[in-house]
Parts: C-alpha cells; sequence; structure tokens
C-alpha cells in the first residue's frame, strides 16, 4: 500500500505513521489515542455536521463516535480501508441512528438507471460545471444516501471502495449512487440555466 497522506490541514500522517498510533492505541497508549483524534476530529466532525444538518447533534455525534472508537480500537483489524474508513464508518452508523431515532430517514427512492452512454458525459459535465460550494448547494434536494457518497467522494477525497466500507454497500453500489447523483445534479443545473 502506498504512503497516504491523510486529507486533513493540521496536523497530518502517513498511512504508516496512523498505523503506527493505531497499533499503540490497541496496547493502550493513552497519547495515541490522542493523537488519532486529533487526526480525524475535524473531518468527523465536518462530515457528522453535513449529515446531520446542524452543531448541536453534530457535536454529539462526534463525541460518540470518538467513544465508540475508544471502546472498540481493539477490535479494529486492518483490512483493505484505511483506518479513517473505519471510524467514518462508525460516524456513518451514529448517524443513522440518529436519523432512525427522529424518523427522518428517507430509503434512496427507485431511479431508473439511464442509458449506458450517458454515464460518461453525465458525470464530467456535472462535475466540470460545479465548483466545491455550489455543489454542497445542490445536492441538498439529492437522496439521504446520494448526499452520502458524494460528501464522502467529492468533499472528504475517499476512493470508491471506502466510500463502499463506510456505507456498508458494494462498490458498484456506490457507482450507480454517484452517477444517478450526478445526472440529477446535470439536470438541476440544465433547469436552473433555462
Amino acid at each position: 500500500m502506498a504512503e497516504e497522506t491523510e486529507t486533513r490541514s493540521e496536523p497530518t500522517a502517513t498511512a504508516t505513521e496512523v498505523r503506527r498510533l493505531v497499533e499503540r492505541a490497541q496496547q493502550g497508549d493513552r497519547r495515541a489515542l490522542e493523537e488519532l483524534y486529533l487526526l480525524h476530529f475535524d473531518r468527523i466532525y465536518s462530515y457528522l455536521h453535513m449529515s446531520v444538518g446542524n452543531r448541536h447533534d453534530a457535536e454529539d455525534l462526534t463525541t460518540q463516535t470518538f467513544l465508540k472508537m475508544l471502546e472498540s480500537i481493539g477490535r479494529f483489524r486492518w483490512q483493505s480501508a484505511p483506518f479513517s474508513a473505519w471510524l467514518f464508518r462508525i460516524a456513518h452508523n451514529l448517524a443513522m441512528d440518529h436519523f432512525r431515532a427522529r424518523r427522518r430517514w428517507q430509503p434512496e427512492e427507485e431511479v431508473p438507471e439511464p442509458p449506458g452512454d450517458e454515464e460518461q458525459s453525465a458525470e464530467l459535465a456535472a462535475m466540470q460545471s460545479l465548483g466545491r460550494q455550489s455543489m454542497l448547494e445542490l445536492i441538498e434536494n439529492l437522496s439521504h444516501e446520494q448526499q452520502q457518497v458524494l460528501t464522502l467522494k467529492f468533499v472528504f477525497n475517499f476512493p470508491n471502495a471506502d466510500v463502499a466500507t463506510i456505507l456498508n454497500k458494494t462498490e458498484g453500489a456506490i457507482k450507480s449512487l454517484q452517477h444517478r447523483a450526478l445526472v440529477s445534479l446535470q439536470k438541476q443545473l440544465e433547469q436552473s440555466q433555462t
């Protein structure tokens, strides 16, 4: 596995450094746990804030995420996804529990797949037309699952495999959700330009 740097402002760590921190944390090293917390806090909080839509709930869920990390870091095993994907999975599960408790969770509605030759052009057109901020405004009209996929892919820069791990879906399902979301965004853009 190549050296990857966690995408965050300060502090940053390579995948090897994160691996060492996790190993130390699993042995009960309090300082390593603190460093893992500092490395991931901003991204987890941002993700949860975007997911639940308010600061108070995001703060509570961020705290719960790191408590769950403390409780279960001993059971964490390195697989194909990085530690951050495991942590985002915890955050995602807590956000879903939050939505279920509030009865705001709506399942992904079935949208017919467009013809295959439109896939590349829809993705390219949507991504070329959107800046990060305008994309965040437009994705509010998408389903919750589509919002999650686009947020993890384009805001937090996770690859499809990691997004699949976080959301407990297959890579194919992630690609399909991404495609449908981008086609929907392209249609929104076309409608707003007419």
